[in-house]
């Protein structure tokens, strides 16, 4: 009894690591409008659970003109949802100022049973933030 239990808490642990590999990774949007305003999202998430991000925007006619945001902490996985966290003492100082505290987003990805050709773009698409720009938004998979 004591063997089953052991390979079943072995699988179980495989499988938590093997999903967290299809989360970590590079994630970029980017919108523009030629010669005119430019919008870069670019996140990272790390294997080992941080996360980088930094939001680049370009605005003809904008004060001022270009604008860097970045943002840093941890990140974990549950199903499909990813929860992001920021740390006041560590996370912030005067380059990483986005708090992402109360940020959640979902991973989506083509299901494996689909054997349609429909193509589905690896995504993550924000459901809650603290950021009101990041609500709804979608950053793929590079």
């Amino acid at each position: 009894m004591k063997l089953i239990l052991a390979i079943l808490l072995f699988i179980f642990n495989l499988t938590l690591c093997a999903q967290s590999n299809n989360f970590a990774g590079d994630y970029t949007r980017s919108l523009s409008e030629e010669g005119k305003h430019t919008i870069e999202y670019k996140l990272t998430l790390n294997q080992d659970g941080p996360f980088v991000f930094h939001s680049y925007t370009k605005m003809q006619g904008g004060i001022p003109p270009e604008v860097n945001k970045y943002g840093k902490g941890k990140w974990s996985a549950k199903n499909n949802m990813i929860t992001f966290s920021t740390n006041k003492q560590d996370d912030f100082d005067e380059k990483y100022t986005l708090d992402f505290n109360k940020s959640t987003a979902r991973f989506v990805t083509k299901n494996p049973k689909d054997k349609t050709d429909q193509i589905v773009k690896t995504r993550l698409t924000f459901l809650e933030s603290g950021i009101p720009w990041m609500q709804k938004n979608d950053i793929f998979k590079i």
